[in-house]
């Protein structure tokens, strides 16, 4: 009978393993969006709200109205610069058709002067000028591996574009059931972490919120002043850059791998001014951001260093893909502010109790007068 049992019981712990791996098979593709789903909906849950309310308290409709604005938002952007750089490759290759038809062009100058590397570049140039077999073949090898990664890179936005959309139904989802989940996930947090659950629960809600808004919202903020900069100095396709700006405002001084060139380029078409402009007005956007909106914004609710920042952003997006870049860094903020919070309380816990000063009384030991009692 026993021995049933114990069989029963293996079968059940059996099939149970099995549902569950199972079920994680199938939700893994989705891991990284529901996580930034989750984010979107906990960040944006009193606008919901209010929004709901003001339409009559119809969250369906509410729900739906956020949604819309969180893709023009987020997704606007990506697809704003895919299909401009979409609409732009065939002038790009006909331009590099034409160079190529009329010749290899002459290599500026400052190049060839350039300590060590700038022989070698200008040989293998003028090697590329005289159409020297090997020198052509040579170029031909590096550029495959450059076309593969290019390849790859832009099958990687898509699938980042992809799931970026699935988050955003996602978010939709928990709108709709956010309070039965919120209910739900407080009772989990009781049971792992007792009464410390609602001061943690607290934690992590400041700290998400710290990091999306810190990071996300002065990242749009600073691709929407630089858009405008670039629009004003005159350069190619604003928008296009804004929204690389936006993406690279992710890590302090990303900005400037858009604003150093463009100056260049406004410099090399006689435009010095504007590219005195540009820098001048990319620098103070940048610095008044970087050092005084985000640090009021992010710092409030998590004094994550600039180190776990740049980790966050660069490894989630090599561990997640485009998502990575928003998930990357809220993740490393949340595990650093619960990290923080426990070594904190720890070292509390730990620290001696203050010596008594010298010349105060010494506290009464309950224990001679105990006895004199009983011993009467």
């Amino acid at each position: 009978m026993k021995f049933e049992r114990l069989v029963e019981q293996l079968t059940g712990i059996i099939a149970l393993l099995v549902l569950v791996g199972g079920a994680l098979m199938v939700v893994a593709p989705f891991v990284t969006a529901l996580i930034w789903g989750a984010i979107l909906a906990y960040c944006s849950w009193r606008p919901f709200q209010r929004l709901a309310k003001a339409i009559g308290g119809r969250p369906g409709l509410a729900a739906l109205l956020v949604v819309l604005v969180i893709l023009v938002v987020l997704i606007g952007p990506v697809l704003y610069a895919g299909v401009t750089v979409t609409a732009k490759l065939p002038v790009l290759v006909a331009r590099a058709q034409e160079q190529l038809a009329a010749g290899v062009p002459p290599l500026p100058d400052w190049i060839s002067r350039l300590p060590l590397v700038g022989p070698r570049i200008d040989q293998a140039w003028q090697g590329l000028a005289n159409h020297n077999p090997a020198m052509v073949e040579r170029v031909r090898e590096l550029a495959r591996p450059i076309l593969h990664t290019s390849l790859e890179a832009g099958f990687g936005l898509l699938q980042g574009l992809g799931l970026l959309i699935v988050s955003v139904l996602f978010a939709a989802f928990f709108y709709l059931n956010g309070k039965s989940l919120g209910i739900a996930l407080e009772a989990a947090m009781r049971r792992i972490a007792g009464a410390r659950a609602p001061s943690l629960l607290a934690l992590l809600g400041g700290t998400v919120k710290g990091v999306v808004y810190g990071i996300l919202g002065t990242s749009l903020v600073q691709a929407i002043l630089c858009g405008i900069g670039y629009w004003l100095a005159g350069l190619p396709s604003p928008g296009l850059l804004a929204a690389i700006t936006f993406f690279l405002a992710f890590v302090p001084g990303g900005p400037l791998l858009v604003i150093l060139p463009g100056a260049v380029w406004l410099v090399r078409q006689d435009a010095a001014a504007w590219a005195v402009f540009l820098i001048v007005w990319g620098g103070v956007v940048a610095i008044a951001i970087d050092n005084v909106l985000k640090p009021m914004i992010i710092g409030k609710s998590s004094h994550m260093p600039f180190i776990l920042t740049l980790l966050g952003v660069i490894g989630g997006a090599k561990a997640f893909g485009l998502l990575g870049v928003f998930v990357g860094p809220t993740l490393l903020a949340v595990a650093y502010a619960v990290l923080s919070e426990w070594t904190a309380d720890t070292a509390i816990a730990r620290a001696p109790e203050p010596a008594a000063p010298v010349g105060a009384p010494m506290p009464l030991d309950p224990a001679p007068t105990e006895r004199r009692h009983r011993s009467s």
